[in-house]
């Protein structure tokens, strides 16, 4: 039995169940609205979503949906609602959204762990995993890579998928 990763194990569920210990450095989602899909971005400089609504208003229900659902890992101000733009409308499909996570399929993203010792930084892409902890150089996978995993169940692209 290996009781090293059995540790790792309960640590990824801990840490899941503590998302404030996550910030989002960066992130890129695919996100499949009701009409047509989008690419969501953020990054220093802030959000970026390739839907009109964005480009219009500098806001729509896609950013709206990914800050109210990762609101704890997210670590800024969420944007402000623009004028003319349609905010009742805006916040109704946002609310929806973050009701139907099949939408949401996270391409990369980078993220920092405040772990029990020190902060660990992981990131996907389309190379796979990668976190700077010693378990994972060791292991290929560790209780920070388990615990996004369970976070975003279902809305992470498998390296099959993303490679293939």
């Amino acid at each position: 039995m290996d009781y090293g990763m059995i540790g790792k194990i309960e640590k990824a569920k801990r840490y899941a169940e503590q998302p404030e210990r996550i910030t989002f450095l960066s992130l890129t989602v695919d996100f499949k609205g009701d009409n047509n899909a989008y690419r969501i971005n953020l990054g220093p400089e802030g959000w970026d979503c390739s839907c009109p609504g964005f480009r219009t208003h500098g806001i729509c229900p896609h950013v709206m949906t990914l800050e109210k659902e990762f609101r704890a890992m997210i670590k800024r101000s969420p944007l402000p609602y623009a004028p003319g733009q349609n905010v009742v409308s805006d916040v109704e499909k946002a609310m929806r959204y973050a009701t139907e996570p099949d939408r949401l399929q996270f391409k990369a993203f980078e993220v920092q762990f405040d772990g029990d010792n020190s902060p660990h930084h992981t990131t996907f892409n389309e190379d796979g995993w990668q976190c700077d902890c010693s378990f994972f150089a060791s292991r290929g996978v560790c209780c920070h890579t388990m615990a996004m995993e369970r976070i975003l169940k279902g809305m992470i692209a498998s390296k099959e998928a993303v490679v293939g």
